[in-house]
C-alpha cells in the first residue's frame, strides 16, 4: 500500500514495530497503525513530523519515504544507500547514452508515448460524434510526428536531438489541444502549463505527473540505474534526466486518470486554489486525485508480458528489462 499524508502537524513514528500516524481532527487525536511489510511508500507534504525510528523502520523494510512539493513534485526521498544492482549497469548506461543504443532507446520510448496518445484520442472519439473530424485531424498529425521520429537515423543522439524534441513538442501541442476540446465547461485550457499551472486541469495533471515521477525514479534506482544520467533530456545541474526520458511511455497513466476525473465531473471549484499567477491543487482536491491515481496504478490490472500486473509493477519490470539490456 501507499500512504499519503498531507495534514500539517501529523506525526509519523513507530509503535510495536509498526508505523503509527497521529493527527488531530476536530480537537481529537486520531491514530492509525500500519505493518511495515505491507507499506510500499509513505508520501509526505510539508509540515509533517517524522521520527528517526520511523526512518530506520522504513530502511529496514525498503519502504520508500518520499517528500513532495505543493505541486506533487518529489523534492527528496529517504532510501538506503546501496545500489540496486551491479555498477556495471551504470557504466553501460553512460556508454549507451553516447552511441546508437541511446538513439534506439529514445525512439522506442517516444514511439510508445505517441502511440498511447493516439490510442487515447481514438478512445475519446468513440462517444463524441460531433468531434470525430477534429480528433481525427489531431490523430493524423501525431502519427506524422511519430513517423518523423522513427525515420530519423544517426549514430548519436546529439546529431538529431533537437529535431526529435521539435517533433515530440509538436505532437504534444496537438494532443493537448484535443484534450482541452473534450473538457467539460468551464475546464478548457490553453496548452500545457507547469510552474505554476494556469488552470485547474494543469494543476491536477502536474500533481499526477509528480506522483508518477516518484514511481519511475524508484523503479530506476531498484533496477540499478542512475536517474541523473539521461539520453535525450539535457544533463542540467541536478536534473534527473533519465527519469524524464524513461517516464515518457507512462505519462498516459497520469493523463487518463485526470481526464477521467474531469470528464466524469468528479472535479469542482473547491478542489483547486487560485494563486496570484495561477492555480494549485487544493486540500480537498488532493485526496480525490491521490485515491484515483493509486487505484489506477496499484489496484487495476493490465496484461503485461503474459501476466496480470499492476501498472506500477509493470513499470518496475520494464526498468529491469532496460538495465538488463544494457549489460546484455
Amino acid at each position: 500500500m501507499d500512504i499519503f499524508i498531507d495534514t500539517p502537524g501529523t506525526y509519523v513514528h513507530v509503535k510495536d514495530e509498526m508505523f503509527e500516524i497521529r493527527k488531530k481532527k476536530d480537537g481529537q487525536v486520531e491514530k492509525h497503525s500500519f505493518a511495515a511489510h505491507k507499506v510500499r511508500t509513505i508520501q509526505m507534504t510539508r509540515g509533517i513530523a517524522l521520527s528517526s525510528d520511523a526512518v530506520a523502520l522504513a530502511l529496514k523494510h525498503n519502504v520508500d519515504m518520499l517528500f513532495l512539493a505543493s505541486d506533487g513534485q518529489p523534492v527528496g526521498r529517504v532510501w538506503h544507500s546501496k545500489l540496486g544492482s551491479t555498477t556495471k549497469i551504470r557504466k553501460e548506461q553512460l556508454v549507451a547514452s553516447m552511441n546508437a543504443d541511446g538513439v534506439m532507446w529514445v525512439k522506442n520510448w517516444l514511439e510508445k508515448k505517441l502511440e498511447a496518445q493516439i490510442g487515447f484520442l481514438k478512445d475519446l472519439k468513440k462517444h463524441r460524434d460531433g468531434m470525430r473530424d477534429f480528433l481525427d485531424e489531431k490523430v493524423s498529425g501525431i502519427e506524422k510526428m511519430k513517423q518523423s521520429i522513427m525515420s530519423a537515423e544517426a549514430d548519436t543522439l546529439s546529431e538529431i536531438s533537437e529535431s526529435i524534441r521539435g517533433w515530440e513538442g509538436t505532437a504534444g501541442r496537438m494532443y493537448f489541444e484535443a484534450l482541452s476540446k473534450i473538457m467539460p465547461a468551464p475546464y478548457g485550457f490553453e496548452g500545457r502549463s507547469r510552474r505554476p499551472a494556469l488552470d485547474p486541469f494543469n494543476a491536477f495533471l502536474n500533481y499526477a505527473y509528480g506522483m508518477l515521477y516518484g514511481t519511475v525514479e524508484k523503479s530506476l534506482i531498484i533496477a540499478g540505474l542512475d536517474p541523473y544520467l539521461g539520453f535525450l533530456h539535457r544533463d542540467d545541474y541536478n536534473q534527473k534526466s533519465l527519469v524524464f526520458d524513461f517516464i515518457e511511455p507512462y505519462r498516459i497513466y497520469a493523463e487518463r486518470v485526470v481526464v477521467r476525473l474531469f470528464s466524469g465531473k468528479k472535479v469542482n471549484q473547491s478542489h483547486t486554489e487560485k494563486l496570484t499567477n495561477g492555480y494549485s491543487l487544493g486540500k480537498e482536491g488532493k485526496p480525490v486525485l491521490v485515491q484515483a491515481f493509486q487505484q489506477y496504478m496499484l489496484e487495476e490490472k493490465i496484461r503485461h508480458q503474459g501476466r496480470n500486473l499492476s501498472r506500477s509493477h509493470a513499470i518496475q519490470l520494464d526498468a529491469h528489462a532496460f538495465s538488463n539490456s544494457l549489460i546484455k
